[in-house]
């Protein structure tokens, strides 16, 4: 993890960090996050590049400095840019809608799930004729979209007969040759 841990990271316009005792805070057009780090990492500022320095190279050490590095750089990107997963259902009669931030789900259960999203993501949900339901969630949080995302695709995991369930856009499953006559 130390190579990840030395790269510097490029400051894009328009993001704004301040490092104040051991937290970490950066804040863009898009939200605002922070990070609370050990007291032995450092994070230094520079010109427009930023650093994350360890005090040795003891095993604890390296490892925390290319996870922090890691971290800030997910929220400097997320603030930026934000992040986009997509979920798709696959099987017949599956449907996704939303109001607002409550995601609708029919999953071939007897009844439909309902998701309270939080408001930090916000949910689209795509339907076209002849084509699967789509799931959009878009955050700045990278952990809380992938999280979210998961939460979702654990309502009915794609099964590997057939492939029906929820499955992220462009997952690629392992199929199953199903019982021969």
């Amino acid at each position: 993890m130390s190579r990840i841990g030395k790269n510097p990271i490029a400051l894009p316009q328009g993001v704004e960090v301040k490092v104040n005792d051991n937290v970490v805070t950066v804040k863009g057009k898009l939200g605002e996050l922070s990070q609370e780090l050990t007291s032995d990492i450092t994070v230094k500022i520079e010109d427009g590049t930023l650093t994350v320095e360890r005090p040795s190279d003891s095993k604890e050490h390296k490892a925390k400095h290319g996870l922090y590095r890691a971290l800030i750089n997910n929220m400097i990107e997320g603030v930026g840019k934000g992040y986009t997963k997509e979920l798709e259902l696959v099987g017949v009669g599956y449907r996704a809608s939303n109001q607002g931030q409550k995601l609708d789900l029919a999953l071939g259960f007897s009844h439909n799930i309902v998701l309270e999203l939080a408001p930090e993501v916000k949910v689209e949900t795509i339907s076209e004729k002849g084509k699967n339901p789509i799931v959009k969630l878009t955050s700045y949080d990278k952990q809380l979209v992938g999280q979210v995302a998961a939460k979702i695709r654990s309502f009915r995991k794609p099964e590997p007969y057939k492939g029906k369930g929820i499955k992220f856009v462009g997952e690629v499953l392992r199929r199953k040759a199903g019982k021969s006559a």
